[in-house]
């Protein structure tokens, strides 16, 4: 199902304010929804194509799992944040809690999630995070969530790979459309580096997916992989100083959304 009318869409990160029972947790409810759909305005006044939401503040993340309470938080949120916005949402919940953010799209009405480990396996800073495809495919169908998709995550940044050294980026993007994803996702080596244009030339050759770059996307370097990718995901760029945890800056996302316009064109 085709969610964007835009070529190459731009999806925003909406990273939303530490979470009740996080250590950071400093706000109400109310305040972390205020906070996301201000971004939200900021980002569609701004003509971005999409949004995603996600716990960056939540640190440290549990492993594989979170708890009822960030779920029906960020279901909540996210709800508002479709609604408010009319854009494709999606939601990604840290670490690789995917079957969490399958329940958040099915009850917030969201368009995607983004998903960790659901090929093959890799150690991220909270430990071994396995392959989720089966489970999270399976607890989809038995929702009713059909229509949300999964993009799912290759050789994810902040990641060791070595336990899947012998398995390259275009074998687990191969592995990531065996296993019935709906997209794959490139990023570099950590949150705000560039992914390498080998990798995604090798991720296209290898599946038939859309491939959205993940990490590192700005308005100087967006002609660089502009040919080669499907979509992008931009979450540091758009922040003050290029910096995720700071506050949305507008005249970034409009210049990064004016170098789309001119090399759409």
């Amino acid at each position: 199902m085709r969610l964007f009318t835009s070529n190459k869409p731009v999806i925003a990160m909406i990273h939303v304010r530490a979470l009740p029972g996080t250590p950071a947790a400093r706000l109400r409810l109310s305040e972390i929804e205020r906070a996301a759909l201000a971004e939200a305005k900021t980002y569609r006044s701004c003509g971005v194509h999409g949004l995603m939401l996600e716990n960056m503040h939540d640190t440290p993340y549990l492993r594989g799992e979170v708890g009822p309470e960030i779920v029906s938080a960020m279901a909540i949120i996210g709800r508002a944040v479709k609604v408010a916005s009319g854009l494709p949402c999606g939601v990604q919940i840290l670490a690789g809690a995917n079957l969490e953010a399958m329940a958040v799209a099915r009850a917030a009405g969201l368009d995607f999630i983004r998903a960790e480990g659901f090929a093959f396996a890799h150690v991220a800073d909270e430990g071994l995070i396995q392959s989720s495809a089966a489970k999270l495919l399976r607890y989809r169908k038995q929702i009713g969530a059909d229509r949300v998709q999964v993009w799912a995550d290759v050789k994810k940044k902040h990641s060791s790979h070595a336990i899947t050294a012998d398995i390259d980026i275009g074998a687990t993007a191969e592995a990531v459309e065996f296993m019935r994803g709906d997209a794959v996702i490139v990023t570099g080596s950590v949150t705000g580096d560039a992914p390498q244009l080998g990798d995604i030339t090798d991720t296209k050759r290898h599946c038939r997916l859309p491939v959205y770059l993940g990490s590192g996307v700005t308005a100087e370097n967006l002609a660089t992989f502009y040919g080669a990718a499907d979509g992008f995901i931009v979450g540091s760029y758009f922040k003050i100083g290029g910096r995720w945890p700071n506050a949305v800056d507008p005249k970034r996302v409009k210049r990064f959304m004016a170098a789309h316009a001119k090399l759409s064109h």
